[in-house]
């Protein structure tokens, strides 16, 4: 729940103040608004639960339960959010910093979500199978879909503005890759003495 709400916080106050592209489900589904006309609200539905579906086949039932936790979790965080002023600064005229800003908060609270076994969306699911099927890291299982979103988009976004959203998609794969194995360390039960 913790790192959705990351992911939310950072969605909020950066990514939809800033226009940071994203690759991945979200990405896709704006690439077919455009190119089809076809609603995100429809495309992402359809994509989203295509790939939680693909996700419980080869991720099991756990996987779908953490999801629905966390899927619930970031949507309740997003609205709560929504009713508040952003916190942030508006890092529109900076659009490097908005990218960089951006990945840290996807990269962590993705990352988060990722470690205990579930998903926000579609893209998170994907990219765990992927891994899971092929052996990749998770963090490149997700730079691979982000990129191939990504330079679809080049077919109608600014090379500029793919540029700032490698940068984001970049840092958060990276993250995500090192949150997720990520050892911490354990402390004895022994006590002196004993």
């Amino acid at each position: 729940m913790l790192g959705a709400f990351i992911l939310a916080f950072g969605l909020y106050n950066v990514h939809s103040r800033c226009d940071v592209t994203e690759g991945g489900v979200l990405g896709m589904t704006l690439l077919l608004h455009h190119w089809f006309g076809v609603s995100p609200g429809i495309s992402g539905f359809i994509l989203d639960a295509s790939c939680y579906l693909v996700g419980f086949r080869f991720l099991g039932k756990s996987f779908l339960r953490f999801s629905i936790v966390s899927s619930c979790a970031f949507s309740l965080s997003y609205s709560l959010l929504e009713r508040f002023p952003p916190l942030l600064p508006d890092l529109s005229a900076m659009p490097l910093a908005a990218a960089i800003v951006g990945g840290l908060f996807v990269g962590i609270g993705v990352g988060i979500v990722v470690r205990q076994g579930g998903a926000c969306g579609g893209d998170d699911a994907l990219a765990m199978t992927i891994s899971k099927v092929s052996g990749l890291q998770i963090s490149r299982a997700y730079l691979f879909t982000d990129l191939v979103v990504l330079g679809l988009s080049l077919s109608y976004i600014a090379p500029l503005r793919i540029f700032y959203s490698l940068i984001t998609v970049t840092i958060s794969s990276f993250l995500i890759g090192r949150i997720q194995n990520l050892t911490l360390p354990i402390r004895s039960s022994k006590r002196l003495g004993d």
